[in-house]
């Protein structure tokens, strides 16, 4: 799989940001992109002011237009996440997949709300506008199952096992890390993840504004499923393809059999789906 992985500017304009996306896509596309996945809040910045003024439903203008960059282009497309005006009337950080032909293919919300306050560092409650999701995200593509998680969610071992136990060999994850957490562990925690599902994980983030109330730490990354970094970008905007073997997932399990080694006698994972409302 060629993944087109895009660290695009973010700015306080709605119809700029979504220009610089289909920009971009379009750029990935030019590249021999298969795949192609933005940040997360591609759409505004990352507050809470932002994601009330933001917020659109599911078949709004950006959906309209991220479907139809997916067609015209020919991709599947992660569409990095946006604020979402849910049926329910809640808000919600969600990730809309969409196929070849423009259809959607999955959506996820973010499950892990990102609510910390880290002592001298970042402080931030997206449960003061956001709701949780309520539920796994997965799809399928001729390449092999996809995992999607939203920034915080990649933080949580169960969450990513859970995928991978569902047959996942990549783990895509549009985030927004910042300066205080992005040092400490923005490729510890992906590379964790990679390790421990023996899968590929991706992370995606929005180009460093130091001007902006929320900075992202940037650093747009790809590892393998033995950990191995296969690009890493810097803070500033890029867009570049990486090239994926997804059958690196088989030859790695042979060799530590980690997945099929675990003691589901002793201990299991399951989803309860009665958690849906």
């Amino acid at each position: 799989m060629k993944l087109g992985l895009i660290q695009m500017p973010v700015t306080a304009h709605r119809d700029q940001n979504v220009r610089t996306a289909l920009r971009y896509i379009e750029e990935m596309k030019q590249q021999g992109a298969e795949l192609a996945v933005l940040p997360e809040m591609f759409l505004c910045p990352y507050g809470n002011e932002s994601f009330r003024s933001f917020a659109e439903p599911a078949g709004g203008p950006v959906w309209k237009a991220m479907s139809a960059a997916a067609k015209e282009t020919g991709l599947y497309l992660v569409a990095g996440s946006l604020p979402e005006q849910g049926e329910d009337g809640c808000l919600y950080n969600t990730s809309f997949v969409f196929g070849p032909d423009g259809r959607e293919l999955a959506r996820h919300r973010k499950i892990h709300l990102f609510d910390i306050d880290v002592s001298g560092g970042q402080h931030f409650r997206e449960s003061d506008t956001l709701s949780a999701g309520t539920h796994p995200t997965l799809f399928d593509t001729p390449f092999g199952r996809v995992g999607v998680c939203v920034c915080f969610d990649i933080r949580f071992p169960e969450l990513s096992r859970w995928i991978a136990l569902q047959g996942a060999r990549l783990i895509v994850v549009p985030a927004a890390f910042n300066p205080t957490t992005g040092p400490a562990h923005w490729e510890l925690v992906f590379r964790s993840r990679a390790v421990d599902n023996q899968v590929f994980t991706v992370g995606v983030a929005p180009a460093r504004d130091e001007s902006a109330a929320y900075v992202s730490y940037g650093h747009t990354l790809a590892a393998d499923p033995w950990g191995r970094l296969l690009a890493q970008f810097g803070a500033e905007a890029q867009a570049a393809v990486v090239e994926l073997d997804l059958g690196k997932t088989d030859t790695v399990r042979e060799q530590l059999p980690l997945l099929s080694a675990r003691r589901a006698d002793l201990y299991d994972l399951r989803w309860d789906s009665s958690s849906l409302r």
